[in-house]
């Protein structure tokens, strides 16, 4: 079978504070998009097979995919094995979820292949903290550290995606985070109400600071990216991809041809949210 896997963006991302196990408490908004990785999955009689193509992922045991497939395939007691051809392309460390994407994706096609009595929320929460979103709704509240999800009605929105070839793992980036930098929770409602009717959305991404503070391109770039006319321009997740909200998908298309004849080196997308 033929997957897409999702990116996703964060339509605002606050941490509230450091939890007593080390990690960071978190209130965000989860959507899927209309770009992402593609996954070829089929039976095998056993084992696993992984190829990757497009970006240099390594397809080793170390890759989210092959993981993915070993959790499942472990959990069902090998009925038979996995072939997956993974093509790569989303860009790697860029706060779109490609890798949790890809492992869900992953996860949702050995259900179908090999079906059984599993959790996969669970299966997929041990697989890290965005995989479980990615098997579900297109929008959703996320709390904790993004594993407790509370599922919305899909919103429509057109969005330019932009990364700058920058790579930011989540790691440093939460690392530059100090106590001042806390913010509270997200207005959810008032978050979607903006989107939908087109005015800027009461947002904001406590990472930025961080992540900015380590590369400071990227807040002249997003500031740039609201000057062409974006609303709503935000670094999703860890970064370093910005986002913006255009009225309509023939504008972000438009906006992200811009971009890309002024940056021939970047990433740039036009794409919708999966509603």
């Amino acid at each position: 079978m033929e997957l897409l896997a999702p990116a996703k963006v964060n339509l605002g991302l606050s941490v509230l504070g450091r939890r007593p196990d080390g990690y960071h408490e978190l209130h965000t908004l989860f959507v899927a998009l209309r770009v992402g990785d593609r996954l070829w999955v089929e039976a095998i009689p056993e084992g696993i097979e992984l190829e990757v193509r497009g970006q240099g992922l390594p397809a080793d045991t170390n890759n989210l995919v092959y993981k993915a497939a070993l959790a499942y395939l472990n959990a069902v007691g090998w009925p038979g094995g996995v072939k997956v051809i993974l093509e790569k392309n989303l860009p790697l460390a860029a706060g779109l979820g490609g890798g949790s994407s890809d492992a869900a994706a992953v996860l949702r096609a050995l259900s179908r292949l090999y079906p059984a009595a599993l959790e996969l929320p669970r299966l997929a929460l041990g697989l890290g903290a965005d995989v479980p979103f990615f098997l579900g709704p297109s929008l959703a509240e996320g709390r904790g550290v993004g594993e407790r999800l509370i599922p919305l009605p899909p919103l429509r929105a057109a969005l330019v995606l932009v990364n700058p070839g920058i790579a930011v793992s989540a790691a440093e980036a939460y690392k530059g985070l100090t106590p001042e930098m806390w913010q509270p929770e997200l207005d959810i409602a008032g978050v979607v109400e903006a989107i939908q009717v087109g005015e800027e959305p009461p947002y904001w991404n406590t990472l930025e600071r961080s992540v900015f503070r380590m590369h400071p391109y990227l807040e002249a770039l997003k500031q740039e990216l609201y000057r062409l006319g974006l609303r709503g321009v935000l670094m999703s997740g860890s970064g370093s991809t910005l986002f913006g909200l255009a009225r309509e998908a023939d504008e972000a298309a438009h906006l992200a041809g811009v971009l890309r004849s002024k940056y021939p080196n970047f990433w740039v997308v036009a794409t919708e949210t999966v509603s």
